[in-house]
C-alpha cells in the first residue's frame, strides 16, 4: 500500500471526526460557562457554596475529558497519520485514563453531596429541610478525586508501550494504535473494579434520593401550599435531572466499554471502532453542562444545582 494509501479515510471516519469536532466544540463552550458561574464567588472574594464547589471541579474534568479524547489524535482530522512514539503513547493513555477516572469520581461526589443534602429531619409535618454541609468536606473530596485518578493509573506509564511496528502493509492501519506489555488481564479488571465501585455507589445514591424525593410528595401531596406546590414541582424537576444525568453517564459509559472491546479484537476496523468509542466517550462530558444549565430557563445553574 502506498503512502498516500495510508492517509485515506473512508467517509464514515471523517464524519465521526467532525461529529467529534463538534462535540468538543459545544461541550467545552458549556464547561467553560459552568466553571465561570460556579467560581466566580472566588473571583468576587466571596466564598464558594460546596455545590459550586463540586460543579467547578466537574467542569473542568469534563473539558480535560473532551480535550484529551479528541485531540491530539483527531487534531489532523483530514492529514495523513504518522504512528506514535513510545513516550506520546504513555503520557496520552495516563492523561486521557487520569481524566475519565476524575470525571467518574466527580459524578459520584456530586450524587453523594445531593443525597447527604435531601436527607429529611423530622421538624413538624414532615418538612423536608436542606442539611448544613461540613466546611470543606467537599472541596477536600473532589481535590482527593484527582488524588486517587493519578494514583489508580500510576500503572500505566508502566505497562503503555507504542505501536508493534510490522512490516505487513496490509495491516499498516494497526501500526496507529499503541500497545501494552503483560497483566493485561490484571489491568482490565483493576480499571473495572474501579468504574464498578464508583458507579454502584453513584446509581445507588440516585436511586435513593430519587426514592426520597418521591416519598416527601406522596406525604405533602394532601397538606399543600402555594409555597410547598411549587417545591414539589422543582423536586420533580430535580429528580427528572437526576435520573437524565445517571441514565446518560451510565449508557454511554457501557456502549463505550463494548467498543472498547470490539477495538481490542478487531483488526480491519480498529480505526472506525477507536473512533465510535471516542464519540461515546466525549457524550457525557458534553451533555452534562448542558441538562445543569438549561434545566430551568430562569436559573443557568438549574433548579437542582441553584447558587
Amino acid at each position: 500500500m502506498s503512502a498516500h494509501g495510508k492517509s485515506v479515510k473512508t467517509t464514515e471516519e471523517v464524519a465521526l471526526q467532525i461529529l467529534l469536532l463538534c462535540q468538543f466544540g459545544v461541550g467545552t463552550v458549556a464547561n467553560v460557562f459552568l466553571f465561570v458561574h460556579n467560581f466566580s464567588p472566588v473571583l468576587t472574594g466571596s466564598k464558594q457554596r460546596p455545590r459550586q464547589v463540586i460543579l467547578s471541579h466537574m467542569a473542568v474534568a469534563n473539558a480535560l475529558t473532551l480535550f484529551l479524547t479528541i485531540f491530539p489524535n483527531n487534531m489532523s482530522a483530514f492529514a495523513p497519520k504518522t504512528p506514535p512514539n513510545e513516550l506520546k503513547c504513555k503520557l496520552d493513555f495516563f492523561s486521557h485514563m487520569v481524566a475519565r477516572s476524575k470525571n467518574l469520581c466527580s459524578t459520584c461526589v456530586l450524587s453523594i453531596h445531593q443525597f447527604v443534602t435531601l436527607v429529611p429531619v423530622n421538624r413538624g409535618k414532615g418538612k423536608l429541610i436542606l442539611r448544613a454541609s461540613v466546611p470543606n468536606l467537599w472541596n477536600y473530596s473532589c481535590y482527593s478525586c484527582w488524588f486517587y485518578s493519578v494514583l489508580s493509573n500510576i500503572h500505566i506509564p508502566i505497562k503503555v508501550t507504542g505501536p508493534q511496528i510490522t512490516d505487513n502493509n496490509t495491516d499498516s492501519k494497526s501500526n496507529l494504535f499503541c500497545s501494552t506489555s503483560g497483566f493485561i488481564v490484571g489491568m482490565v479488571f483493576l480499571q473495572f473494579s474501579h468504574d464498578a465501585t464508583f458507579m454502584s455507589i453513584m446509581v445507588w445514591t440516585s436511586v435513593s434520593m430519587v426514592l426520597l424525593l418521591h416519598r416527601h410528595r406522596q406525604r405533602m401531596q394532601h397538606i399543600l401550599t402555594p409555597n410547598q406546590d411549587a417545591r414539589g414541582q422543582a423536586e420533580t424537576r430535580a429528580t427528572h435531572t437526576i435520573l437524565m444525568l445517571v441514565v446518560t453517564f451510565v449508557s454511554f459509559y457501557l456502549l463505550n466499554c463494548i467498543c472498547i472491546i470490539f477495538h481490542a479484537f478487531s483488526i480491519h476496523s480498529r480505526l472506525f471502532i477507536r473512533l465510535v468509542s471516542e464519540v461515546l466517550a466525549a457524550v457525557f462530558p458534553s451533555i452534562c453542562p448542558l441538562l445543569l444549565i438549561f434545566r430551568d430557563p430562569k436559573d443557568p445553574c438549574s433548579v437542582l444545582f441553584k447558587c
